[in-house]
């Protein structure tokens, strides 16, 4: 059984400075601008037999600004980054500089006390391979930028220190297709003439 699940970022919710560890806001009014205009061109992707999202505010928000009406799935939260939740990166990095380094460095540790890096992944690989669907069936989730980082390095068994590498921006889509287990990324676009 094949099928296709296209990925689609969720809008933003602030400058990438400003980001911080399980960020839980809504779509910024920049972020809710660049949906609303995003819309017409995603809207086909509505046509999908199943369409879900992350729980946080901004993947529901912009799948709703989208017109998918998606179903959120707790499977699809960010990574869950403990006591370092609401923190920046620069904050922690300040207060637990080796415990940063040591996470950075091994994909098992959670010195926060959350997920390890390859806990998110199989998490998000978990429920990709156990999607419901029948043949041929067309799918989009709505979610966070890591839970897209995360699907994308389970696809194509990156290991896990390559999620680093990854950059997902915001409204920007990915397309896996296959079944369990045997995914594919495919890249879609058109040749200018």
């Amino acid at each position: 059984m094949t099928f296709r699940l296209t990925l689609v970022a969720a809008g933003s919710t602030s400058s990438r400075l400003g980001e911080r560890f399980d960020d839980d806001r809504p779509l910024d009014p920049a972020g809710r601008r660049a949906a609303e205009r995003a819309a017409p061109v995603l809207l086909p992707l509505a046509a999908a037999e199943l369409r879900y999202c992350s729980p946080s505010p901004r993947s529901r928000e912009t799948g709703l600004a989208l017109g998918f009406t998606p179903l959120v799935q707790l499977a699809l939260r960010d990574w869950d980054m403990g006591r370092w939740g609401g923190r920046t990166l620069a904050d922690v990095m300040a207060r637990e500089p080796r415990a940063v380094d040591v996470w950075l460095a091994d994909p098992r540790s959670a010195p926060h006390g959350g997920e390890s890096l390859l806990a998110f992944i199989t998490r998000v690989g978990g429920w990709l391979d156990t999607r419901p669907v029948e043949e041929h069936a067309k799918m989009l989730a709505v979610a966070d930028p890591g839970v897209i980082r995360a699907a994308l390095l389970y696809a194509i068994k990156a290991p896990p220190h390559c999620y680093w590498n990854v950059d997902v921006t915001p409204l920007s889509t990915i397309t896996l297709t296959g079944r369990a287990g045997q995914w594919r990324l495919r890249v879609e676009g058109e040749v200018a003439g």
